[in-house]
């Protein structure tokens, strides 16, 4: 059974989101501020699969709380934040979030978002081949072990960003749609008005070194350059 970190002060939509990820079949825990959701994460964070991280908390806001987590982890954060707040959500997938949600939540949607990462790293799991790599312009990728490198020096991406720059160098030299890029590297089809995929390939082209590996073909996707 996969097991969720709920990290939100509402009392109320806790209750609810726990009920409803339960009965789906999830083990749900709950965390109801951002200084205990963050000892909670770096304590125990092999005993959770997704942690789900409101923006906005007592003691310690969400963000806060992703700086710290991503400072020594990489476990999958789903963040959520207020119905059409673009700046916190822009701000939150750069510091390394995974997906958000706005608010109020739809359980249903939450669900869809954590589906979809728990497919993604059921698939890498089952097909993991020690001796599989992926090689274009110097980057490096092992795609069993989650791990990317430049020459000597490994990327830390996150679990999204490692999806997406697989996703791209499999196809290196060819141009990739955003459409292709939401099913392939989020499981899920792009939705309208959605930026997460731009604000993820800005942080990747930050942690290569090198923005010009992936280009933006306008009106058309993104290329990673072959070479």
């Amino acid at each position: 059974m996969s097991r969720v970190l709920l990290v939100d002060d509402d009392d109320t939509l806790t209750e609810l989101l726990a009920e409803y990820l339960a009965a789906e079949g999830l083990e749900v825990s709950r965390a109801p501020d951002g200084e205990l959701g963050l000892k909670e994460i770096l304590s125990n964070e092999s005993q959770y699969d997704v942690v789900i991280l409101d923006s906005m908390m007592p003691k310690m806001n969400g963000l806060d709380v992703l700086k710290a987590v991503r400072a020594q982890s990489k476990i999958p954060v789903i963040m959520l934040t207020a119905k059409g707040d673009d700046i916190d959500r822009i701000i939150g997938l750069e510091m390394g979030a995974d997906d958000y949600v706005p608010k109020p939540c739809q359980p249903r949607e939450l669900l869809a978002r954590i589906n979809a990462i728990l497919r993604r790293a059921k698939q890498c799991s089952e097909n993991s081949d020690n001796g599989n790599t992926i090689t274009a312009s110097g980057v490096v990728l092992y795609p069993s072990k989650r791990q990317a490198f430049v020459g000597e020096n490994a990327l830390e991406l996150t679990s999204t960003e490692f999806n997406l720059l697989e996703v791209l160098m499999r196809h290196a030299g060819q141009v990739v749609s955003k459409e292709t890029l939401s099913i392939e590297a989020l499981d899920r089809k792009l939705a309208k008005f959605d930026r997460s995929i731009d604000v993820h390939i800005s942080s990747i082209r930050h942690k290569l070194g090198d923005s010009a590996l992936i280009q933006t073909i306008r009106g058309l996707g993104y290329l990673f350059v072959k070479s």
